[in-house]
């Protein structure tokens, strides 16, 4: 099969989430030898789990191994190139669909000997942690906004063997400092995609899906990336 920006952006995509939703059970699931281990080790496998989804999505055709719409939402309004835009979007919505449901299989024994319904469903997507509408749309937008600056930095300055590391690296300083309000989504397609994993998986035990909520980490994100863009752009960069 041939390697192209599509399947490169999907399974880039895919593991990312598998990684990420992955350390969001292994700490927060009845039973689990990570469980209750905190924040920091929850960051720390987002960022590790971007570093190698980069690798992997460039491995698998994507250069450019966006993985998220807020970052070829954010370019494409930068370079004024949209032709991509719809196909990568797609490619990583499936992608995130597809790691959240290997994460359900991954853990499947341990949803039955969880009670609480919000834990399973902040395994898939983000929430806030004081709801406040325009206190999480913020912290969104501010999240993406260093996403896509910093990014865009890492890619013009250092060296193509350390990129996805140190996008990595972005991301796990994000989650840190950054990512307490609302679970730092940046993201639509990781947010959206495995909130429509909860949905429709026979996950046991599990509640609802916090639609109210949902537009949030889809709506922050793209603000976010297109105020970077204009940013960037602003000063010539």
């Amino acid at each position: 099969m041939e390697t192209t920006n599509f399947i490169g952006e999907l399974v880039g995509t895919f593991m990312l989430i598998l990684f990420g939703g992955g350390v969001n059970a292994n700490t927060s699931l009845a039973k689990t030898y990570g469980n209750n281990s905190g924040w920091i080790v929850t960051a720390t496998g987002w960022g590790f789990g971007v570093a190698l989804a980069v690798f992997v999505a460039q491995k698998f055709g994507s250069e450019g191994a966006h993985l998220n719409p807020a970052v070829t939402i954010g370019l494409a309004v930068h370079a004024g190139e949209y032709a991509n835009v719809a196909s990568f979007i797609l490619a990583q919505f499936i992608g995130a669909f597809l790691g959240a449901t290997m994460v359900w299989l991954m853990y499947l024994p341990h949803w039955k000997e969880t009670d609480d319904q919000a834990t399973k469903l902040g395994i898939f997507c983000t929430g806030p942690a004081v709801p406040h509408t325009l206190g999480n749309i913020l912290s969104e937008v501010i999240g993406t906004f260093v996403l896509i600056v910093g990014v865009m930095s890492i890619y013009a300055e250092a060296d193509s063997g350390l990129k996805p590391v140190l996008v990595g690296i972005l991301v796990w300083g994000i989650g840190l400092s950054l990512g307490g309000a609302t679970g730092y989504a940046i993201n639509p397609a990781r947010d959206l995609g495995p909130r429509i994993a909860h949905a429709v998986l026979p996950i046991a035990g599990k509640g609802g899906n916090n639609w109210s909520y949902a537009w949030i980490p889809v709506v922050g994100p793209i603000i976010g990336c297109i105020i970077a863009a204009y940013f960037l752009m602003a000063f010539g960069l």
